[in-house]
């Protein structure tokens, strides 16, 4: 699969000013994605799906046949690891996502799940609205359109108590036959890929943005490997 560096480099040479080439997915790499898809006849939604990999990568189809990831899950992806810090320290990391997003959010000792999501969709996807109050995990059951669980789906569960306020939120990465393999924050202090039982999701808790069309690649095995997640804030 293409990485957000590779698009740049790839955007680059075609003649579309994507800023910096530092693999991170920002506004004008997503604008040079748009200008591109609308010179090249595709629908211009910023979306690297399997149409446009073809285009920009033509002669190059190793990079445009492999299953895309959306922009925001590769955002998630390069955060693998960034952990809050222990005590009173503040990992200043977390803290510029908020900024980012204008959210209110003083310590990473609070909890940053949703924070975590909202900076992935947010600083990709910058026109797409979040939930009014994204820190809270089951806000985003009201996020975007509901759609079958594929690769980036937005996952909403609850936590402690199905009837309570708390919950989770993070990416679909897999699932196996009792668990959903969820990419998130706050998960042991971390971003990290960790197993949720299925039991946990909330009605309605499989999310897409209302301005992507639908999710490629569908339903992702995985082995049941590793114990179900043990704290998530």
């Amino acid at each position: 699969m293409a990485s957000i560096r590779q698009i740049q480099e790839k955007l680059l040479a075609r003649g579309y000013n994507p800023g910096p080439i530092d693999g991170v997915w920002g506004r004008l790499t997503l604008a040079a994605v748009r200008a591109f898809q609308g010179n090249a006849g595709l629908v211009a939604d910023g979306v690297v799906g399997p149409r446009t990999l073809e285009a920009l990568f033509a002669g190059s189809p190793q990079l445009a046949t492999s299953e895309p990831q959306p922009v925001w899950y590769r955002e998630a992806v390069r955060l693998l690891d960034v952990r809050e810090k222990p005590g009173a320290a503040d990992n200043p990391e977390i803290l510029e996502w908020a900024k980012g997003r204008k959210i209110a959010y003083p310590h990473d000792s609070i909890a940053w799940c949703g924070l975590f999501v909202a900076h992935c969709i947010g600083a990709t996807l910058p026109d797409e609205p979040l939930p009014t109050n994204p820190l809270g995990a089951r806000s985003w059951v009201a996020f975007g359109d509901g759609c079958p669980a594929a690769l980036g789906a937005v996952l909403v569960f609850w936590r402690e108590q199905k009837t309570g306020w708390k919950g989770h939120v993070g990416f679909y990465a897999g699932e196996d036959e009792s668990a959903y393999h969820v990419l998130g924050g706050n998960q042991g202090d971390k971003v990290c890929i960790t197993r949720i039982p299925k039991g946990r999701l909330l009605a309605n808790g499989v999310r897409k943005p209302k301005s992507v069309k639908l999710l490629a690649g569908g339903t992702v095995r995985r082995p049941a490997a590793g114990s179900y997640s043990l704290r998530e804030a």
